[in-house]
């Protein structure tokens, strides 16, 4: 059964798209067969692989609102044992159209649930809210992953999303847990990062990974070129930090550490 991870914070800025393409891509370079499925309007995790969706080519919003079948519309990203159900700004209708829908918060669990079986990982990316697009994702997970910017209040927002995860258990997904919490734009440098670090490692505990992700221009790069971290510099900090994180996370899962 695929671990089904979804990357969220409703905040933006955190680093969820770069988390969810660049952690896919090490997991899948370690011999694992991982799904993305991009959940955010804005379509990131899409374009940061080098994948352009033309006129009419199947997509998230086709499988939420058209009740296409999910493996219609994933594709294959030229990766070895990566895939990608895409997304694009059409997504953004999504939104709106499962307001008055029935049950309009689990149809991608129930779009998912025929394909989850051939996959190790699958990993979704949400969007920066917590609307029902990421409700739709939490609903279909089996874990949470949190990144957590490295700056003044980064816990401030997630007690926000400890509220929905509450939720979530309650009515829809009772056995949803918190997966792990990286912190993502970390320097090593400034008081501050080290202090964001502690203030999340007390509230987590041995939730949050030992893996942390630098501020690094490199991660900054990678997606304007169409490639993950590790295609685009090999040897780069970022690279290696979430090679690193890819490592805790296949380790995490085998474990059954959820």
């Amino acid at each position: 059964m695929a671990e089904i991870l979804a990357v969220v914070n409703q905040k933006g800025g955190v680093g969820k798209t770069t988390t969810t393409v660049n952690l896919g891509a090490f997991i899948a370079a370690r011999g694992k067969k991982v799904l993305l499925i991009d959940c955010d309007p804005q379509g990131n995790a899409t374009s940061g692989l080098g994948i352009a969706i033309g006129s009419g080519e199947p997509t998230t919003y086709d499988v939420l609102i058209n009740e296409m079948p999910m493996i219609q519309a994933i594709r294959p990203t030229g990766r070895k044992n990566l895939w990608i159900c895409p997304a694009d700004l059409q997504l953004t209708g999504a939104m709106v159209e499962l307001v008055n829908a029935i049950s309009r918060e689990t149809y991608l669990k129930l779009a998912l649930e025929p394909v989850a079986g051939d996959y190790d990982f699958v990993l979704i990316d949400c969007p920066p809210s917590l609307g029902l697009l990421t409700v739709n994702a939490l609903a279909a997970a089996t874990g949470m992953i949190i990144p957590i910017q490295s700056e003044y209040y980064a816990l401030e927002g997630v007690k926000q999303l400890l509220e929905t995860l509450k939720m979530i258990r309650r009515h829809l997904n009772p056995t949803l847990e918190i997966f792990g919490v990286v912190i993502t734009m970390y320097d090593a440098r400034t008081q501050l990062s080290a202090q964001v670090a502690e203030d999340v490692r007390q509230h987590f505990g041995d939730r949050m990974f030992r893996t942390m992700i630098p501020r690094t221009v490199r991660l900054s790069e990678a997606p304007s070129h169409g490639q993950a971290i590790g295609e685009y510099d090999a040897r780069s900090r970022g690279a290696e930090s979430y090679a690193a994180l890819a490592r805790e996370v296949v380790g995490r899962a085998s474990a059954g550490k959820r």
